[in-house]
């Protein structure tokens, strides 16, 4: 059972001074709640063949940094004040779509989907739903996706996609620009000794949308790990 309140603290007071100075006078702090976060996301891993097989995959190629990329923007500060990682074969550099965990106090979740698709990837997505609206719906419609996402979240176009008219049938899901799930964590649930199998249970609910989307959109898809210029034709979370 993986405590996560040092987490919880460490990121709380990193939030409050986020600067290199700081952040090298804690590093023993910070050094115990990624080795805690590490440990959490290995679990998972040792568990995930049920959901999806994930090869090899070990949790320090999963982990996202927590190094700011600062490159390319200003005012950024030096580090995130979350931990994050994706489960997926490859990790981080997955051509298929992950499952994105996000721990950060009062702002935690769990989420999927396509999130930056090229017109080719929404043309594709869009051409299934025309053609037959009966399988998305039932993913979208069952009690598991709708107990722990609610519906699709994600941007959606305030008109009709061009050559859709405005009163086709399924107008609400061919507006979407993005076919996200997310699901939202409180402080206590994260905090709970059963949180693992909570992120389980969600992740498992989340495969079937995953089945759906993952044809249509695995041609197109750009590993999750990329610089600025790159992340407009990536696909994933």
């Amino acid at each position: 059972m993986i405590q996560f309140q040092p987490i919880f603290a460490f990121l709380h007071e990193l939030r409050q001074n986020n600067n290199h100075e700081w952040f090298e006078a804690h590093r023993p702090e910070y050094d115990r709640a990624k080795l805690l976060f590490e440990d959490f996301i290995q679990g998972l891993i040792f568990r995930f063949d049920a959901i999806e097989p994930l090869g090899d995959l070990a949790a320090k190629d999963a982990i996202f940094r927590i190094h700011n990329d600062m490159r390319f923007a200003k005012n950024k500060p030096p580090y995130k004040s979350h931990f994050s990682a994706v489960l997926a074969p490859g990790g981080r550099h997955s051509l298929r779509l992950p499952y994105y965990i996000h721990i950060m106090p009062g702002g935690s979740f769990l989420a999927g989907g396509v999130h930056m698709p090229s017109p080719a990837d929404l043309q594709a997505i869009r051409a299934a739903i025309t053609d037959d609206p009966g399988p998305i719906k039932k993913v979208i419609e069952a009690p598991a996706f709708q107990k722990y996402f609610g519906g699709i979240s994600g941007e959606k176009l305030k008109t009709a996609p061009r050559g859709y008219a405005p009163d086709h049938p399924e107008i609400e899901l061919l507006r979407y620009k993005q076919f996200l799930v997310q699901h939202q964590l409180s402080d206590e649930q994260v905090l709970l000794p059963d949180f693992a199998e909570h992120v389980l249970e969600v992740f498992s609910a989340m495969k079937p949308f995953f089945d759906y989307l993952q044809p249509l959109v695995g041609q197109q898809m750009r590993p999750a790990s990329r610089s600025p210029k790159k992340k407009r034709e990536q696909r994933s979370i």
